[in-house]
Formats: structure tokens, C-alpha cells, sequence
């Protein structure tokens, strides 16, 4: 019998397109005889078609023009790895308007355009595949889509951006600053070109509105959610949280309160008890913990960044997509697929700020001088905030002190106004930092 003849083409061929094609080259023939088919690759697009690369690519199948590798007959998937969302957006929905599959690792485009490329699937009967685009080499996706379908998902928290983790985790460690950890995350090439994405918790959010569509089916703006980075974290507040039995991590966490559909998203550093497993996931790695109402927790963990990463995700896609044009029949991402997602999504609703409760860590420095405390004190009183662990520090030769305390569980609404309130103290020295501690129920 003739096997089915599946032409593979690149969009982008940096790191991870370059780790994908030297994998690919690798099993080709075992991934041939697994599934029967005649595996090609028959355009690759690239900006520089001079540049020397890593792996060996025959001339004849390189273009400057993406467009080349999107309108090529041979061309059956269309790997979409060159990031970026306006002509990557365009590259796209070309090609699935040809019918074809794309996949992808690019979070930033589904996050802001996953509306359009969904709408393109169900019109015109292409494909989109996007394991690679959430935490690296964590099969989330297909452990969403597949293995956890039975559950619904209480909560969702996960240590999602490898970069930050990375920082973090060299910060404690080592007993450096911020500045230095990141000085040296930039050398080995950790940090985004516009590391607003990494340090300030975008990278991690665009990935934690996709698992929010897949497992609530409702697409989350920043507008309705908090999201911080690491920026503030010092130190000090490693060490004080060490003191209190936590470790910092930069946490995104998606909450459903199925009682009330109410739904809430949050990337921000937060406090994790020392004991749990996401306190001890360290470096490069990353981890997310699903609390689902069948299964009860499931936790992954793996390399959340990287060539080969996220080159196995990717691959894992082009597998699946590949499984799917031999037997015309996709498991994932049809028209079926999305809107199952978007009536899941009608019973969601974004949570209001006096919805969403925790307990808190807060660190303020202070006029170290008589009356300063009362005038703290009288701020958490007058908003019903309970102090459940507080410790105040002295700075020997100087007219200041730091105060770090934990509270019990309040609103983000109360303690947004505790804060706005505390810095028009004139007591209070520099701004104050708030921090989330997160107390999963079970583990």
C-alpha cells in the first residue's frame, strides 16, 4: 500500500525551528515506520538566507519568503516558529485558510489573536496545534485536552516562566541581588529582547490566559486580571519569607469558584510553603499543579524553556497533526473542540477584586521613631485586617526599621486600600510591598 506522503515547512528557523529539524533529521525513519508515511521538508523560511546555521539545510529548500513555504503544495503542516504576532498572525491564517495545520509555540499570537486564528479553523477546515506555547517540554495542553477531560479544574497554579524561576532561585542561593542573577541570565541568553515580558510576568500570563480558555473556555484580558513581576523582590524578602516557612516564587494561578462562575487569573510573585512541592521546583524548570474534581492534584514538572524543550513539544505536535492527515481524522482544536470551549465559558465570569482572598505578606520600611506603629497599626485595624505573624527589624546607625508581616485571609480589594492608605503616612519611608502566600488545600 502507498503510504501518505506529509511535507513539513518552517516559518522561522531560529533555536527552536533549528532543535525541531535536528530532531526530526534524527527519527525520521523511526517516525516513518511508526506511522507509515513518507515524511519531507520542503521549504524552510528564514530572514537571512546567508547566515550560518547549526544544522545542515539543503540551499534549494531555503526562502526569504514565508509566503513560499505557506502556498507550497507539498507543504502539509506549517511549523509557525518565527514568534512575534502581526505577520506571524498573517502567515497563519493564510495557511489555514488553505486548509492547512499550523503549529506553533507562539503565546503571545494566541493570546491576542486566538479568537481570529479559532475562527479560521472553523471556517476553513484547517488545523492549530500549540503544545509548545505553555511551560516547554510539561505536556499541559494534552494533559488538558486528553488525560484530565474529566476533571473540573478548582484551581490551576503553575511556575511557568523559566526565566524568572531561574533569577529567583539563584538569588536565594547564592545571597546576590536581583541585579546581579539578572545580569548573568541575560549573558546566557534567558531573557526575552523586551524583558518586560519575563521580569514583569507577561510571558507568564499570555500562557496562563491559554490554559484559562482550555479549562474555563473564557478568553482573559489584562484588564481582568493582576499581574506583576519580580522586579520589587529583594533579598531581604527572601530571607524574611524563609523566616515565615515560605520560598518566592513568580506564581500564575487560575481560580474557578464553580458555585458562583466566578473566575480568577493572577501572575505575581507569591509566598509558597516551604513543604510544597512548587516551593522546590528550582532553576530553568518549570511546574504547574492541577486540582481537579476527579482526579484530585496532578502535578507536572519539566524544563520550561530550551531548545530541546521546546523543540519536543513542538514535535509532539507535528506527530499528532501528522497522525491526523493519515486517517483524516484530528483529535484536537476542531470545530467541535472550540466551541465546547466557549459554552463551558458561559457559565464563567471574571471575579471582582473582593471576590479574590488570600492571605498576604506586606513589607514596609519605616521612620524608626516613637508613635510610627500606632499610625501603621490604626491602617490594618481601620480595614478589618488581621495580623497573623509580624516581625520588625532594626537597621543599627540608622533612623529606620523594616517591618515584614503576614496576614490572614483578606480581599484584594482591602488590601489594595491598606496600601494606597500606608504610603501617605509620613512615617512610611519608600512604598510598600505586597505579596501573595499561597495555601493550597491539598498537595
Amino acid at each position: 500500500m502507498k503510504k501518505t506522503k506529509i511535507g513539513i515547512g518552517f516559518i522561522g528557523f531560529g533555536t527552536v525551528g533549528q532543535g525541531v529539524w535536528k530532531h526530526l533529521q534524527a527519527q525520521r525513519e523511526e517516525l516513518e515506520t511508526r506511522l507509515g508515511l513518507e515524511i519531507s521538508f520542503p521549504r524552510v523560511a528564514v530572514r537571512d538566507l546567508t547566515r550560518e546555521r547549526g544544522v545542515s539545510v539543503p540551499a534549494e529548500v531555503l526562502t526569504a519568503d514565508p509566503m513560499e513555504v505557506v502556498n507550497d503544495p507539498g507543504v502539509n503542516i506549517v511549523c509557525e516558529l518565527m514568534g512575534g504576532t502581526t505577520k506571524a498572525k498573517d502567515y497563519t491564517l493564510a495557511a489555514l485558510k488553505l486548509g492547512k495545520v499550523v503549529v506553533s509555540a507562539n503565546k503571545a499570537l494566541i493570546y491576542k489573536f486566538g479568537r481570529e486564528v479559532f475562527e479560521a479553523v472553523k471556517t476553513f477546515g484547517g488545523h492549530y496545534y500549540f503544545e509548545a506555547s505553555v511551560a516547554g517540554g510539561i505536556p499541559i495542553i494534552k494533559t488538558l485536552r486528553e488525560g484530565l477531560v474529566a476533571n473540573r479544574f478548582e484551581s490551576i497554579a503553575g511556575i511557568i516562566n523559566g526565566t524568572c524561576n531561574y533569577i529567583l532561585s539563584r538569588m536565594e542561593a547564592e545571597g546576590k541581588s536581583y541585579e546581579e542573577i539578572l545580569h548573568d541570565a541575560k549573558k546566557l541568553g534567558y531573557v526575552e529582547a523586551d524583558d518586560r515580558l519575563d521580569l514583569d510576568g507577561w510571558d507568564a500570563f499570555h500562557k496562563a490566559v491559554i490554559l484559562a480558555f482550555l479549562a474555563h473556555g473564557k478568553w482573559v484580558s489584562e484588564n481582568d486580571a493582576l499581574v506583576e513581576g519580580i522586579r520589587n523582590v529583594t533579598l531581604e524578602d527572601m530571607h524574611r519569607a524563609r523566616d515565615f516557612g515560605y520560598r518566592i516564587k513568580l506564581l500564575g494561578m487560575i481560580r474557578r469558584n464553580f458555585k458562583t462562575g466566578a473566575l480568577s487569573l493572577g501572575v505575581y510573585p507569591a509566598l509558597i510553603p516551604l513543604d510544597k512541592t512548587l516551593a522546590r521546583v528550582d532553576g530553568v524548570y518549570n511546574a504547574i499543579k492541577l486540582s481537579g474534581d476527579v482526579a484530585g492534584t496532578t502535578i507536572l514538572i519539566g524544563r520550561g524553556a530550551g531548545q530541546d524543550a521546546t523543540s519536543s513539544a513542538v514535535i509532539s505536535d507535528i506527530v499528532d497533526a501528522m497522525i491526523g492527515i493519515r486517517d483524516d481524522a484530528h483529535k484536537f482544536l476542531t470545530p467541535s473542540d472550540i466551541d465546547a470551549c466557549y459554552r463551558l465559558g458561559e457559565t464563567a465570569r471574571m471575579a471582582t477584586m473582593d471576590e479574590i482572598r488570600s492571605k498576604f505578606y506586606l513589607r514596609i520600611s519605616i521612620l524608626d521613631e516613637p508613635g510610627t506603629l500606632v499610625g501603621f497599626y490604626s491602617v490594618l485595624a481601620k480595614h478589618g485586617v488581621s495580623v497573623a505573624r509580624v516581625v520588625t527589624y532594626e537597621h543599627p546607625g540608622e533612623r529606620r526599621g523594616t517591618i515584614t508581616l503576614a496576614t490572614y485571609p483578606t480581599s484584594e480589594a482591602v488590601m489594595e486600600r491598606v496600601v494606597e492608605e500606608l504610603k501617605t503616612l509620613p512615617q512610611i519611608l519608600t512604598a510598600p510591598l505586597l505579596l501573595r502566600i499561597y495555601e493550597p488545600t491539598h498537595e
